[in-house]
């Protein structure tokens, strides 16, 4: 499923905010997907795997890129050497959905946890959204 689904990260911050002046909160945002091979099996691990990466997958497998209302989490399905797969990723819309808990919370901002695999669609919105500082 989803790295970060919207309603338990609404739920974190709702505990956090009764604890926690909402000024001094940063909300972190996974800057990764994970792409797991299907059928689940537990104990096996998930790839992690960079937006562009998933984006790249999806076109070059012609994948239809569905969208998750209750997460607010894109992801899509592929089979790679007879192996089927999914990938649950970001893209505009959800990153658009959880800056939003930004002002729904009224915090002090959020951050992506690894911005070494900077995805410029996602970076364009936070841009459009905030006055955007390095910390």
């Amino acid at each position: 499923m989803s790295v970060q689904p919207i309603e338990e990260v609404r739920k974190v911050l709702s505990y956090a905010v009764s604890e926690i002046p909402s000024q001094k909160i940063i909300m972190g945002m996974p800057n990764y997907g994970y792409e797991w091979t299907l059928p689940y099996m537990r104990g096996t691990a998930a790839r992690s795997i960079g937006f562009t990466e998933a984006t790249e997958i999806a076109i070059a497998n012609n994948a239809e890129i569905l969208y998750d209302e209750k997460t607010q989490t894109p992801y899509f399905y592929y089979t790679n050497n007879g192996v089927r797969k999914v990938i649950w990723f970001d893209d505009p819309r959800s990153i658009t959905a959880k800056l939003g808990l930004v002002d729904e919370f009224d915090l002090a901002g959020a951050s992506w946890w690894t911005i070494n695999r900077c995805y410029v669609p996602n970076r364009l919105i936070a841009l459009n959204a905030f006055e955007v500082a390095k910390l």
